[in-house]
């Protein structure tokens, strides 16, 4: 009971100086060794030394160049202007009177191609301003609209994304990132259609109240982004910094914004690097990497390892890199100074990788002890004989803790991803089912509001939690879950598909 006891006040410690804006590069060793602490005749330094570091190290080398590459990816979307052009035409596109789903959609192309969130929220905050204020809609909806294309059914959902949400499961279950195709369809319209009602219903209700954008319209004219000429106040930094850490860019290093003000690229060449990414990424994927002799992976040289278990990341791997090419090649002149765009992107994906890192060999530490055993089985025995139920509920309480959905995702498939395979495997379902399950789960209680995106979001907005997080809370955490609950139904009768 005393180590279970451990266990339990590590997390909640976790999570709580998380929130305060400790640094999870510090709090995961410690709560890690705070564990330790209270389980019986376990070597304190072995545990960091022999079990934190070489579980965190290992999760680095499967992962850094996704998170590289991702990281580049998004910073040439910024700098060369892609991003806002792809937001600004679906404005036009859709017009003022459907302001919501031009913000929306918008907000999806670009994290279904492989753009950041942060990227996203900041290249998409100021045309979701001026689009609001113009169409009369509540400021405070922002967020929540925001989040319901950037948060949720691009993040897990939609087969194919490059997020690093659907590229962990990968290496554990010898999956691509085009598993249960059609389920994660199913999830993605079921999360973009009851989000749009709720929204459109918000839209409805404050204006029939006679609520307008707000009271402070004028304050809000320009971006809540941190520059050289307008630094972040000493406040919001302590709040925006450590949480921006977690799912992609450090907030501080994005830079100013100032892509209005230099040539654009056409729409077409804005939307060619996200459609490139996906069918590059199909094509590798299950055309040509599957063709490979691979019979050399065997060998200890390469870690005797399967093809499965590598193809999805190569895939990704090279869908990113080939866009990232194309992008310098072809946006050329709309980057003003390729070299810093590729230094920012290349430092912005070292922070969130080694938080992500730390928190995995966290997840480890509490794996090798006796008080987990216990959790593991009251974990499993939540629904006996339906693995699909208790991987989802692991997965969703895991991210909700740690505040983090690739955070969560990690810990749980790192002490149980071999179970729910076995278990799986002996109920007869197909590890594509496990990897979507596993995807969407993350997008639930990761959205609490400790999650380190709401509380970046909600800075950029110049927002509180009061003002906008309600709708937040049911566009990405009810309606997540209430898809992955569909999921888990259909795949339980139906199989993946």
């Amino acid at each position: 009971m005393l180590s279970i006891a451990g266990i339990l006040v590590s997390l909640l410690l976790l999570m709580w100086f998380a929130y305060r804006g400790v640094s999870v590069l510090l709090l995961a060793p410690l709560a890690a060794l705070l564990a330790v602490l209270a389980t019986p005749d376990v070597p304190l330094l072995a545990s960091y030394t022999q079990v934190f570091m070489p579980a965190a190290g290992s999760f680095i080398a499967l992962f850094f160049p996704l998170f590289l590459l991702g990281a580049l990816f998004g910073k040439l979307m910024e700098d060369s202007g892609a991003a806002r052009v792809i937001a600004l035409r679906f404005v036009d596109w859709l017009g003022a009177q459907r302001a919501v789903l031009a913000v929306v959609l918008a907000c999806a192309v670009l994290t279904y191609g492989g753009v950041s969130l942060f990227v996203v929220a900041f290249a998409v905050y100021p045309v979701a301003l001026e689009l609001f204020r113009s169409a009369g809609v509540p400021k405070r909806l922002i967020p929540a609209t925001i989040a319901l294309g950037a948060f949720t059914f691009t993040m897990t959902a939609l087969p194919g994304t490059p997020a690093i949400q659907n590229a962990i499961p990968m290496p554990y279950f010898g999956t691509t990132p085009f598993a249960a195709p059609g389920l994660g369809i199913i999830a993605a319209l079921l999360m973009l259609g009851a989000g749009m009602w709720w929204l459109n219903r918000r839209v409805s209700r404050a204006q029939a109240a006679g609520e307008g954008f707000g009271a402070d319209a004028v304050a809000d004219a320009a971006p809540a982004q941190p520059s050289a000429e307008a630094p972040v106040p000493p406040v919001l930094e302590r709040r925006i910094r450590p949480y921006a850490q977690g799912e992609g860019y450090d907030v501080a290093e994005l830079g100013p914004g100032g892509a209005a003000a230099s040539p654009q690229p056409g729409i077409a060449a804005a939307l060619a690097p996200i459609v490139g990414v996906v069918l590059l990424n199909w094509l590798f994927s299950t055309q040509w990497l599957p063709r490979l002799d691979t019979a050399y992976l065997a060998l200890p040289l390469y870690g005797a390892t399967r093809p499965e278990a590598v193809i999805g990341t190569w895939s990704i791997i090279a869908a990113l890199a080939l866009a990232n090419l194309a992008m310098l090649v072809g946006l050329r002149k709309f980057l003003a100074a390729p070299k810093a765009t590729l230094d920012a992107g290349a430092s912005a994906a070292v922070l969130p990788i080694f938080n992500t890192a730390s928190q995995v060999g966290y997840g480890a530490v509490i794996a090798s002890l006796a008080g987990f055993v216990l959790i593991r089985d009251a974990v499993l025995g939540i629904a006996p004989g339906y693995p699909l139920v208790s991987l989802a509920v692991a997965v969703n309480i895991l991210a909700g803790v740690t505040g983090s959905a690739s955070g969560g995702m990690s810990i749980a498939l790192q002490t149980l991803g071999s179970t729910y395979l076995e278990m799986g495997r002996a109920a007869g379902i197909d590890a594509a089912l496990l990897h979507r399950v596993t995807t969407i789960a993350t997008g639930g209680l990761d959205t609490l509001p400790h999650n380190g995106a709401v509380i970046t979001l909600l800075a950029i907005c110049k927002l509180t939690h009061r003002q906008s997080y309600l709708d937040i809370f049911v566009v990405a955490v009810v309606f997540p879950l209430g898809a992955l609950a569909a999921v888990v139904a259909l795949g339980s009768m139906f199989g993946a598909f």
